[in-house]
Parts: C-alpha cells; sequence; structure tokens
C-alpha cells in the first residue's frame, strides 16, 4: 500500500492531530474545527471516501437539522447555560468572593495550614454559585496568594490548592460543564441504545448527573483539605499559622457574609435535586439571586430591599401553595381574590427589592464601566464562545462521521482485549491525554460523541446498559477536570499565572499542582472502583 493510499484510508483518524496542530498555532478554536471540518469533506469528496463516495458534500446537509435542534424550542436544557454564566460573573464583579475569602481567612488563617483549609472551603462555595473556573482562580489569586506569601507559605503548596480548588466549579454543581456534557452525552446514550434495538432506554436528565456529581466533588474537596492539613502537620514551615490576620470575625459579620450565599446555593440546586424546577427555571433563580447578593454587597447600607424581595418571593410561593391563582375562569371565589392580592403584593415586594439591586449593579462601577454592564458583556461573550464551539463541532463530527470515523471508533473498542471495562479505561485514558492539549468544550463537543456511544452498547447479563450513563458522565466530569491542571494548556495555570507576584515561577505552579492531579486521578479511580457513590443519590431521589 502506498503512502497516498495510507493516508487516504485514514483520513478520518488524520482530523485529530491536525486540530491539534492548528490549535497550538494559535488558531481559534471554533473556526479550527469548522475548518478541518470542510477541508477534510472535501477531501473525503475529491477522494470519494465514505459517506462522500457519490463526490459532493451533501452528507453535511444534517448540519442545519442538528443546529435546529439546539435552537428548538424543545430544547431548554441549553438555556441555562447564560444564566448561570450571568449568577456567576455577577457575584464575582459584586466582591461577594472577596468577602468570602477575606472572612474564612481569618476564621481558619491562626490554625496550621488554615489559610489553605480557607482557600479549599471557598472554593467549594464559589463552585456551588459560580461555577466559572477562570473567575474563581483569578479572585483566590489575588486575594489569597498574597497573604499565603506573607505568611510564608510554600510556594508550590500555595498555587497548588489555589489553582485545584478553582476547578471544583467543574465537578460541584450546578456546573456549565455537567449541564454541556449531560446534554451531550443523554442524547448519545439514547441513540446508542436505540442503534441496538432498546427502544425504550430509561432517559438521563441534567438533574440525575447534579446529584450525581454531588458526592465526588465533596469528596474532592475533602481531599484537598486532607491533603493540606497532612503537609501542616508533617511539615508545620509550608503552611505555618497565620497570626496576624486579625481578630475573628464575630458571629454576626459571619452569618452576613455565609448566609446569603448559602441559601442561595440551596435555593438553586435544591430545587434541581428535589425535581421543584428544571435547571433553565433553577439558573434563573439563580441569576436573580445573584443580582439580590450583588446589590446588598456593593450598596452598604443595609440589605432591606433585598430582604424585602425574600419576603415577597415567600409571600408568592405561599400564596401558589394556598390558593388557586388562575385568572382565566368565569367566577372567582373570595377566598382566591384575596390570594391574588397577597400574590401580588410578594411580587411587588421581589420587584421592588430585584429593581433596587439592579439600580445598585448600574451605579457601582469597576474602573469606568458599570457592573451589571461588565457581567452583561462578559456573559454574552462567554456564551457566544460556547455556542460558537458548538457549531464548530457539529461540522468536524458530521466530517468525522461522513468518513467512516464512528465506525473505525467502535471497531477499535469493541476489539480491544478484555471487553468493556478496558473499552472504559481506555476512553478516560485517551480523554486524560487530550487535556493535555484541548480545552474541555472541544472534548466535550468532539471527542465524547464519538466515544460515548461506544460504551453506551454495551449490555449486561440482562440486556440492560452495562454502564449507567450517570456513572459515566460523573467518570468524564472529573476527567475533563483534570485538563484544567495539566500543562501546558492548563486554563487554570494560566490564569493563576496571570495574577502571581513575580518570585512565583512557572515551574513553582506547574509542580505545585502535581500533587492535586494526583488527588483528581484517585478519586477518579475510586468513583470508577465503586459506581454507587454516582449512582445512590439520584436513585435515592427519584423514588
Amino acid at each position: 500500500m502506498s503512502l497516498i493510499e495510507l493516508l487516504i484510508g485514514n483520513l478520518d483518524l488524520l482530523m485529530f492531530p491536525a486540530a491539534i496542530i492548528l490549535l497550538l498555532r494559535g488558531f481559534p478554536v471554533a473556526f479550527t474545527l469548522a475548518g478541518v471540518g470542510l477541508i477534510f469533506a472535501v477531501l473525503g469528496a475529491l477522494t470519494h471516501t465514505g459517506f462522500f463516495a457519490s463526490g459532493d458534500l451533501g452528507f453535511l446537509k444534517a448540519l442545519f437539522g442538528r443546529l435546529f435542534g439546539l435552537m428548538d424550542e424543545s430544547n431548554e436544557v441549553l438555556v441555562a447555560v447564560p444564566l448561570f454564566v450571568f449568577m456567576g460573573v455577577m457575584l464575582e464583579r459584586s466582591g461577594v468572593a472577596t468577602e468570602l475569602l477575606e472572612t474564612m481567612a481569618r476564621l481558619f488563617g491562626k490554625w496550621p495550614g488554615g489559610l489553605g483549609l480557607s482557600v479549599a472551603f471557598v472554593g467549594m462555595l464559589l463552585a456551588a454559585s459560580t461555577g466559572i473556573v477562570g473567575a474563581t482562580v483569578v479572585t483566590m489569586g489575588l486575594v489569597s496568594l498574597p497573604t499565603m506569601l506573607a505568611h510564608r507559605y510554600d510556594k508550590r503548596l500555595a498555587t497548588g490548592i489555589i489553582a485545584a480548588s478553582g476547578t471544583l466549579g467543574q465537578i460541584i454543581p450546578p456546573s456549565i460543564v455537567l449541564i454541556i456534557l449531560g446534554d451531550v452525552l443523554s442524547n448519545s446514550y439514547l441513540e446508542a441504545r436505540r442503534s441496538i434495538g432498546d427502544w425504550a432506554p430509561t432517559p438521563m436528565s441534567i438533574g440525575d448527573v447534579f446529584s450525581g456529581a454531588l458526592l465526588p466533588g465533596l469528596l474532592l474537596v475533602a481531599f484537598y483539605m486532607a491533603y493540606t492539613l497532612a503537609v501542616a502537620l508533617w511539615r508545620p514551615q509550608k503552611a505555618p499559622s497565620a497570626a496576624h490576620l486579625g481578630d475573628n470575625p464575630g458571629l454576626g459579620r459571619m452569618l452576613r457574609i455565609l448566609l446569603p450565599p448559602l441559601i442561595l446555593i440551596i435555593a438553586v440546586l435544591g430545587s434541581i435535586l428535589f425535581g421543584i424546577a428544571t435547571p433553565t427555571e433553577a439558573a434563573a433563580i439563580g441569576a436573580v439571586g445573584a443580582i439580590l447578593l450583588a446589590g446588598q454587597c456593593l450598596d452598604g447600607k443595609g440589605a432591606m430591599p433585598q430582604i424585602a424581595a425574600v419576603f415577597g418571593a415567600v409571600i408568592v410561593i405561599v400564596a401558589v401553595a394556598a390558593f388557586d391563582l388562575r385568572l382565566v375562569r368565569q367566577t372567582l371565589p373570595l377566598e382566591d381574590q384575596i390570594g391574588i392580592a397577597i400574590a401580588g403584593f410578594g411580587l411587588a415586594l421581589v420587584t421592588y427589592g430585584l429593581a433596587t439591586s439592579l439600580w445598585q449593579t448600574w451605579q457601582s462601577r469597576d474602573g469606568a464601566i458599570p457592573v451589571l454592564a461588565q457581567a452583561m458583556r462578559t456573559t454574552t461573550k462567554m456564551t457566544a464562545m460556547v455556542f460558537t464551539i458548538y457549531i464548530g463541532a457539529q461540522v468536524f463530527n458530521l466530517a468525522f462521521r461522513g468518513l467512516g470515523g464512528e465506525q473505525t471508533i467502535h471497531h477499535f473498542f469493541s476489539g480491544l482485549p478484555g471487553g468493556p471495562w478496558i473499552a472504559l479505561a481506555a476512553v478516560m485514558l485517551v480523554m486524560f491525554f487530550l487535556g493535555f492539549f484541548l480545552d474541555f468544550l472541544e472534548i466535550v463537543f468532539v471527542v465524547t460523541p464519538i466515544m460515548a456511544p461506544v460504551l453506551f452498547a454495551f449490555n449486561d447479563s440482562d440486556g440492560q446498559a452495562l454502564f449507567h450513563p450517570v456513572w459515566i458522565a460523573v467518570l468524564m466530569g472529573l476527567n475533563l477536570q483534570t485538563s484544567f491542571l495539566t500543562p501546558p494548556f492548563g486554563f487554570s495555570l494560566f490564569y493563576l499565572r496571570g495574577v502571581a507576584p513575580p518570585e512565583v515561577s512557572t515551574s513553582d505552579i506547574y509542580r505545585g499542582v502535581i500533587p492535586f492531579v494526583l488527588i483528581q486521578i484517585a478519586v477518579l479511580g475510586i468513583v470508577m472502583a465503586w459506581p454507587e457513590m454516582s449512582t445512590w443519590l439520584p436513585t435515592y431521589l427519584s423514588r
């Protein structure tokens, strides 16, 4: 076989190194994926390969159906993405995260390793309320890193715990990664099961993925804190106590700083886990709650408008439960008219608190731009980036499938010695190494739809899916989290390098994250060996 024939016969596999090379050259991700897809589709048509054997590009017409499915009014899941992004950006811009860090540092800082423990704890809270790696890492790097270095913390430990804690937003719900990953995997799961004759597979919801990821995410936080505490006890010079951070915050300040974010987390995450609201509805609650929190934080004169809004929301909830508030009826009983009036009063209080908070976020400025305007601009940019990459990835995936790549991947994994479990280990290994070069979005949009159907096609002895889709989603989420910490393109490392003082070298940051990458791999192994850690809570909540 000549070299030309060899290349033509493997056009599908050549797409990946071509995309990686162009990405390493600095080309934009979305246009790289779309461009590589189109170029290889043309090559396939010229060489009459796969579904392009007719010599035209008609196979790519399926792109329009996929994009229409993305924008279809029945697909509400991805609407949660911009809402959660806005929630996180608003909390970060308003200074809520900074207050949390400073308060926790004063509370735990006097313990050995206390500053590291406070970073991990606040990282967990920010993960459940913001979910944006860049904002979390930058905020903690600006606030905590100088304090840790001033108290003679080891540079590698300090940078490692900050970079690792900043990535918790990828696995602790509500997470943008889990929303996108859950949407992609749910479609792949249904298609894979139907392709082998299972026409009634149990669907997987985003709420299932959230509840499945909760316990592994908390286990990861516990391991981070345990490692930090072990270093502080074993080598106290690397994580000494911080004796000059000021007095411990009083109970009143603690409640004022901690309670609002906790209430917001419980409202958003609890409404999803207990089936009260869909992820999109919960994201809307989170966005409104973030505005109220930002208004309270930026005002500095008290929180009466925000308290009134919360009180009004409670009134509306009680009124909905106690009365029939439907207006389109021939007759309205007196008690229902009273209920409608009560609900209207509650809505008025919510409107007052929300309007006041919006005005405060518009009046407060970070530089020359209002905080509200900054949050809106950042949300628009991040949302546009996500969906532009999605479109580019669809072109790439269609070209890959048109060249016969799906069959190539299926034959490869199905033919591995050791059966399904070796195939699962191979998929995890491929995703881990791709994380060195690709962002999580490219892996989710490009790699996951290709590899996941292979795993979902395996059956157990009863003819059911061998691998639980929620378990696979959590494993992939944990795997993708490491892509933020693995050089050369770990984005968490880049964010921290941008705000770290000059005395912290790049090698300090790279070496500092190694123990935390190993911790993530260990947690990934625990969840892989014990699937019930990710499937027990979704099963319990669905009863």
